[in-house]
């Protein structure tokens, strides 16, 4: 991506329990920020997160943004469009309510992809409910990773406003996702401020990290490319790095966050993928190099110096304590790592997650 080579996480803030970070050095024309919580941690961390859990867990840290971009008069009047049903995991209505942020109007859309001969041919919009609320602030939550359908609705939405000679001031994402969303969101600025030229563009608020999809079924030969989420080439925040290997096998999952929707409301599917995809990897323990497959999921090739391994993570700017001790840390897990095997990290997961969530095997 361009540029990445150059950016930097930089501290913002770290207030009510939430650290905060911007990415600088990059030559962005819009904003992105990473955040990390307890609860956002919680909820990539743990699988065995469901239902209204999920929701949940994303209030503090949206709540703590909101706050922060009112302070900084980023938003007055807000209007939110929920991509259905995506959407409905974000509690952007509660945040805006805890943070005294007026919400105007809500306004749903449903895309769907159409299939032609059983190959995907693109997307339409399914279900419309627009409501036009001029020069505001317009919020968004959902899960990037292609951005196909971010970009489908964000082209639909502009074209309504502008049918109605009407425009906006900025647009406010919340998102679980990658970094092709920073790709999307800055060629989407361009071609927006063609006919808005007073546009502010996009503030970009990342749960936990700038996360990259595979690019093909990964070491374990199971992932789905342009789908499942992990740390390579992405940004990770710190303290999510932390948590994640203190607790060892969160790492190995197949994605940070499985399919958002049926987590919070198809739960059965979200224990069956889950399962499917540790007992995939038992099945394949014998043939899975570890070592490998420990790489990939770190992010870089063992051993790495402290030097390239800030750089690789784009920690260059984050206090020397942190990051010194981040790395050690790092490096006492892999060679921990040595002395488990893969068949045993598959058995505990799908003993645990079976326990945890028998109730929704069907």
């Amino acid at each position: 991506m361009k540029n990445w080579e150059n950016v930097r996480l930089v501290r913002e803030f770290s207030d009510q329990g939430v650290d905060c970070y911007k990415l600088a050095g990059g030559d962005y024309v819009n904003e992105y920020y990473v955040v990390s919580e307890a609860e956002t941690r919680k909820l990539m961390n743990t699988p065995e997160v469901v239902g209204y859990e999920v929701y949940h867990c994303l209030i503090p840290a949206t709540s703590q943004m909101l706050y922060y971009f009112k302070e900084q008069k980023k938003v007055t009047t807000a209007n939110i469009l929920s991509i259905l049903r995506g959407a409905l995991n974000y509690p952007l209505e509660e945040s805006c309510y805890r943070e005294h942020i007026r919400v105007h109007d809500i306004s749903f859309l449903s895309s769907e992809r159409v299939f032609q001969e059983d190959e995907i041919a693109g997307l339409e919009i399914k279900y419309s409910k627009l409501t036009m609320v001029p020069d505001s602030t317009l919020m968004i939550g959902d899960i990037i990773a292609s951005g196909e359908t971010l970009i489908h609705c964000l082209r639909y939405v502009t074209d309504f406003y502008r049918a109605h000679g009407a425009k906006l001031r900025n647009i406010i994402i919340f998102t679980i996702g990658g970094t092709k969303g920073i790709e999307i969101l800055e060629k989407l600025t361009s071609e927006i401020r063609e006919y808005w030229p007073d546009f502010e563009g996009f503030i970009t608020v990342y749960y936990e990290g700038i996360f990259s999809t595979y690019q093909d079924k990964g070491v374990s030969g199971i992932n789905l490319p342009d789908v499942d989420f992990y740390w390579k080439d992405g940004i990770i925040a710190p303290e999510f790095r932390r948590e994640t290997l203190s607790m060892r096998d969160p790492l190995f999952e197949k994605c940070i966050i499985y399919d958002g929707g049926a987590r919070r409301y198809e739960i059965h599917e979200h224990v069956e993928e889950v399962l499917d995809f540790w007992k995939g990897m038992l099945e394949r323990c014998d043939v899975i190099d570890m070592n490998a497959l420990i790489e990939e999921k770190l992010g870089y090739a063992l051993p790495i110096s402290y030097e390239d391994w800030l750089a690789c993570n784009h920690f260059q700017e984050i206090e020397s304590a942190q990051t010194k001790w981040l790395y050690e840390m790092e490096m006492r897990f892999a060679d921990c790592l040595k002395q488990v095997t893969l068949k045993e990290i598959a058995q505990q997961r799908i003993e645990e997650f079976t326990t945890a969530l028998r109730k929704y095997i069907l």
